[in-house]
């Protein structure tokens, strides 16, 4: 990569006069050097956020080798992807957004990671899509690690009885968490209780962490940041 002169930085972090490819690389050094200094060992995994980008904006990101992509939105994603999926190879859909019960068998269908298990009633349609699609999305549990009530996700004292419903009742393989901390909160607590929970059953995928606060996830355990802004710009 050629030498970038600095430039000035919007308050998110991000670089408004890189392009995705570059933003991509500058992410992912700060990411490194998080990691470091908090002496983990490993990578981060940068999910790339384009719900709301149009294709010819995400191409860059694609071109420049990135495969691992997030959006919010069954029916935006069913319109975007399946193409882009058929030209690039290894591209890895997350579900990053609320999944309503009757978009279930299109979301198992399209995405490769489904982040917002949230509920009882998802996850059962999800094992009936699982049993007759014979697709298996790797499959993250949402905390509600705020408790917030306008805010999907399960409580953090449920965790437990949910997490047997999904496996006994279910039949469900969970491969990690996630979770979207308060917005007027810090988000360092919501970040190491995450942690915590997802260690507590052993599981390696731990989603936590965007534009503004991916360092912070980074330092805290984070095996995936989801990043927009910071690579894509503001949403059209």
């Amino acid at each position: 990569m050629s030498k970038i002169n600095p430039a000035p930085k919007n308050p998110s972090g991000s670089n408004p006069l890189l392009g995705p490819a570059q933003a991509l690389e500058c992410i992912s050094a700060e990411l490194t050097k998080a990691c470091k200094v908090a002496g983990r060992g490993g990578g981060v995994t940068i999910t790339a956020v384009s719900k709301k980008h149009k294709v010819e904006t995400i191409l860059p990101a694609l071109e420049a080798g990135h495969r691992t992509f997030g959006e919010n939105r069954v029916q935006e994603a069913m319109e975007k992807w399946p193409s882009l999926k058929d030209k690039y190879a290894g591209i890895k859909l997350h579900l990053i957004g609320p999944l309503q019960s009757n978009k279930a068998k299109e979301a198992v269908a399209l995405f490769d990671v489904i982040e917002t298990l949230d509920r009882p009633k998802l996850a059962r349609v999800i094992g009936d899509e699982i049993q007759k699609q014979g697709r298996n999305p790797v499959l993250l549990v949402q905390i509600n690690t705020g408790a917030e009530p306008q805010k999907a996700g399960i409580l953090p004292e449920d965790v437990d009885r949910f997490m047997g419903q999904c496996q006994s009742e279910y039949g469900l393989t969970i491969a990690g968490m996630m979770c979207i901390p308060p917005i007027h909160e810090a988000p360092a607590p919501h970040f190491a209780l995450l942690h915590k929970l997802a260690n507590r059953y052993g599981l390696q995928t731990i989603s936590m962490g965007m534009s503004a606060d991916y360092k912070i996830a980074a330092k805290l355990g984070a095996s995936h940041v989801r990043i927009g802004s910071a690579i894509f710009g503001a949403r059209g």
